[in-house]
């Protein structure tokens, strides 16, 4: 089956709206065919996602997460925000808190063990529906991080809230004010790790091509001609790599794009989906973005290089770091 026919068959509304599971194509590497396996519902739209909170349908262990987190120049606090308005009954979750604190390098996944603490305490189950949001300008911003991560620690069962917080409030639904208050629950979580790369990973892959690197930054940054915006990382790119802004997978009013438009911008920037790639961006938020997109054409495997350009800028040799701008030196 050729990848496009099957994009161009998924209904970005029933995909949306008709339930949590979807049927989808799945790619299977080894041979280059295509073969049907159920994916949970990557994205849930604001209409269903108000029903479910009015309803709490049966069977339908609900816990609504906001996943706002914002670069340090944005000057925005996730954690105030939150506290002002967000949905009700969602709770807060803080990727920066929710990481690996021995870490040089921002946000890096914790340990599974680490991870079921944090979402346990969050009143997360095993048996948990995930609806993850954030309060971003563009719609998603750094919510896909939260979804890959709890894939990442084998919840499978949690979906995007398609336009995040400003089309909900846009489309008038209720908000809730202050702190929520929820039971703490247990939640067992392991590591897939396929799903993550290493700096090791992306440096073999200079010489043995084994998957396509995808950078999720914006294209001046990837080009090394506007600022990284964290102090001392100068922007560039890994060698290989390819430029797909997170943006691009977004239409103008902050929703995700449709199967076939995502097909056709990987298929324009010579990504092949029926082969491996790995996604990268500034530290790690942004290149779930890829993975997303991939998800929702089908393609569940996608990795992410977790230390993703702040850890490549300081470890690599300056000739791994091609940029238009400085680039570096030692």
């Amino acid at each position: 089956m050729a990848l496009g026919s099957e994009c161009a068959t998924v209904d970005p509304l029933s995909q949306v709206d008709s339930g949590r599971i979807q049927k989808t194509a799945n790619f299977n590497q080894d041979s280059g065919t295509m073969s049907q396996q159920l994916l949970y519902r990557a994205l849930v739209s604001a209409k269903w996602l108000s029903e479910a909170i009015k309803s709490q349908q049966a069977g339908l262990a609900l816990r609504i997460v906001d996943a706002s987190w914002y670069l340090p120049k944005m000057k925005r606090d996730p954690k105030r925000e939150f506290e002002e308005r967000h949905i009700p009954g969602a709770v807060f979750f803080d990727i920066d808190q929710c990481s690996d604190r021995t870490s040089p390098y921002d946000h890096m996944l914790p340990k599974a063990s680490d991870f079921a603490e944090y979402v346990g305490k969050l009143g997360v189950r095993n048996d948990s529906h995930v609806v993850v949001y954030d309060g971003s300008d563009q719609g998603l911003f750094s919510a896909p991080r939260v979804w890959w991560m709890f894939r990442v620690f084998g919840h499978e069962a949690v979906s995007l809230l398609d336009g995040g917080l400003k089309n909900w409030q846009r489309e008038g639904n209720a908000l809730s004010s202050g702190k929520t208050q929820v039971a703490p629950s247990e939640f067992h979580a392991s590591l897939d790790k396929s799903l993550v790369k290493t700096y090791e990973d992306v440096l073999d892959n200079l010489d043995s091509h084994r998957f396509q690197l995808v950078d999720a930054r914006a294209a001046g940054r990837f080009r090394g001609v506007e600022p990284e915006p964290r102090d001392g990382i100068e922007p560039g790119h890994v060698p290989g790599s390819t430029s797909i802004p997170f943006t691009d997978f977004l239409t103008e009013s902050g929703f995700e794009k449709t199967p076939e438009q995502i097909r056709t911008l990987f298929q324009e920037k010579k990504v092949d989906l029926l082969k491996p790639v790995v996604a990268t961006c500034g530290s790690g938020v942004t290149a779930c973005h890829v993975a997303l997109g991939a998800y929702l054409c089908g393609k569940p495997d996608v990795a992410v290089y977790d230390g993703a350009w702040v850890e490549w800028y300081m470890r690599a040799q300056p000739e791994n770091i091609i940029s238009e701008g400085k680039g570096k030196t030692l």
